[in-house]
């Protein structure tokens, strides 16, 4: 966490200004339109405004709005703009101008890019307003909100009955769980949105992917788009009215779905109702991996482990992706990670009194307080910061982040891991290998691929309860004989990082077409489904 007195003045005020060319690219879809009033809510610099200069729209419409809660800021665009007499600029906090105006006035459009402000760095005003326009409409208030969320649904309120918003906002709105009440609200309340996508980060110098959200009010609903695009160079060949929308599925769930066509959305639903599969929840418990507060010096390599004597309170770990080397974590694989200097072992000191500790692992943690090792966040925290809570050993590994594909592992020498991996604990009467092998197929990956979420750098994140919702085939009633043929097969093509696809084509064909009776243009449709999303988060990871 970076505390307050930590942070840079632009990162509490989530002041990242709008580059011009973007700012030129949103104006001008709307340039030909029917608009009267215009609101931006978070003016900043100027630059919509300057935009509305540039493509000369200052004479085509009544008024313009600007409001900016930074005096200095404030103060230049109104000097820079003060003959223009449709031009009103307001120095006061949006949340503050929203109270006042709503119920008496509305805007046609309603453009710009709202601040992103963690909860944590807003005022206790602010936190209040944000609060009471949240619940007011039926939305939860809660820790994790960015301002920029209370800023879109209060920019809804204030349109007007054919009105339109476009907005630069973080791409997070597409999935994370924080925005799902926003997504419910904006299905619920615009007719048409259009979400457009980059493949390259559009502001320089900030690692924040963002997609350009443009809602609009009217009579009949037309639907949910996304537009993919690789710079901001491809406005030039946008047609804002070109046909794509979906049918908008009044739902909290992400927004990632929509990057797939209608068919295969229709398909997905119907592999969800069907009853050879299970989601992989029903299974067992899936949990976060041991949270230790400061992996560096809890994992430890053998050198370590020699030096201050650790042997009897350590446990085999698996702690990244490198360490999983096929889909069964063996004592062999465990050995090899040890010879080869990996941080193989997990630091587990008991609850007992202190004084009994031998005196190397006393040593062991006196360097570790030297070094400030004991002041993070989740270990200054806790009685004894040198001991780590919930040490279990689980049935077998998912991997968190990941790159083609997440791992799910076996657990063959009772090793723990991290958070970088989920530890999954089976049901009594589930039989592991079972469903080792029905997560190695087409299906189960593009459900995977479509429960987790993606972020600026390629990579597939995937929390516990969006893990526990991917399908997998119910092979209880599987060949002892086949179930190992295949297994072996995955396992040797994981060790020897071949294409997965050579697995997948293999567990597709024996179990979901021959055992499952699976028609094979569905194992087809869901083979695109999972690449398609590859292939588009991979992708990005390349700017």
């Amino acid at each position: 966490m970076i505390l307050k007195k930590d942070s840079s003045e632009q990162k509490l005020r989530g002041a990242y200004y709008t580059p011009l060319q973007l700012a030129d690219a949103i104006v001008r879809l709307f340039a030909s339109q029917d608009i009267s009033t215009i609101l931006e809510p978070s003016c900043g610099d100027g630059v919509f405004l300057d935009s509305l200069k540039k493509l000369e729209l200052f004479d085509k419409v009544e008024k313009i709005t600007a409001v900016e809660i930074e005096s200095d800021e404030a103060e230049k665009v109104k000097k820079q703009y003060s003959s223009f007499k449709q031009v009103e600029v307001c120095t006061e906090d949006f949340f503050e101008f929203y109270n006042g105006v709503l119920g008496k006035e509305t805007y046609d459009l309603i453009l710009g890019n709202p601040p992103y402000i963690r909860y944590q760095y807003l005022k206790e005003s602010q936190r209040n307003i944000q609060s009471q326009i949240l619940i007011s409409h039926g939305m939860k208030s809660n820790k994790l909100i960015n301002a920029w969320v209370a800023f879109v649904v209060a920019c809804v309120q204030l349109l007007s009955d054919k009105g339109k918003i476009a907005f630069v906002i973080p791409a997070e709105i597409l999935q994370v769980s924080y925005a799902e009440d926003l997504r419910l609200y904006l299905s619920n309340n615009l007719a048409k949105i259009t979400l457009i996508t980059f493949e390259q980060l559009v502001f320089p110098g900030i690692e924040q992917e963002v997609v350009v959200f443009i809602g609009e009010k009217c009579e009949q609903e037309k639907g949910i788009r996304i537009i993919e695009m690789r710079d901001l160079d491809d406005f030039d060949k946008l047609n804002l009215e070109q046909n794509g929308f979906q049918k908008m599925q009044h739902v909290k769930e992400k927004w990632t779905k929509y990057f797939i066509t209608e068919d295969e959305m229709n398909l997905i639903k119907i592999l969800r109702k069907d009853k050879r599969f299970a989601k992989f929840s029903e299974y067992g418990m899936i949990n976060v991996g041991i949270t230790t507060g400061n992996n560096n010096y809890f994992s430890v390599t053998e050198e370590i482990t020699k030096k201050y004597e650790l042997q009897n309170v350590t446990l085999p770990l698996i702690g990244r992706s490198s360490h999983a080397h096929g889909i069964n974590f063996t004592n062999k694989d465990w050995e090899h990670n040890k010879e080869t200097g990996k941080r193989a072992r997990l630091i587990s000191f008991p609850e007992i009194p202190y004084e009994e500790y031998p005196d190397k692992h006393k040593e062991y943690i006196m360097f570790g307080e030297k070094n400030g090792e004991n002041e993070g966040y989740k270990c200054s925290i806790r009685d004894r910061w040198y001991i780590v809570p919930s040490v279990w050993i689980p049935d077998a590994f998912f991997l968190r982040r990941n790159n083609l594909y997440p791992k799910f592992v076996l657990n063959k020498c009772n090793a723990v891991s991290t958070d970088t991996m989920h530890r999954i604990k089976f049901n009594e009467n589930v039989d592991p290998e079972n469903i080792l092998l029905a997560y190695y197929n087409s299906i189960s990956f593009s459900f995977t691929e479509l429960c987790g979420r993606s972020y600026g750098g390629g990579v597939l994140e995937i929390l516990p309860s969006e893990m526990g919702n991917i399908l997998l085939p119910n092979i209880t009633n599987i060949n002892l004989e086949l179930r190992k043929k295949l297994l072996t097969y995955i396992d040797f093509v994981v060790r020897n990082n071949e294409n997965i696809e050579k697995a997948l084509d293999l567990v597709d064909n024996e179990i979901l077409i021959k055992m499952l009776n699976i028609d094979p243009e569905i194992c087809s449709r869901c083979r695109c489904i999972w690449k398609k999303m590859q292939k588009r988060r991979l992708k990005r990871g390349q700017y």
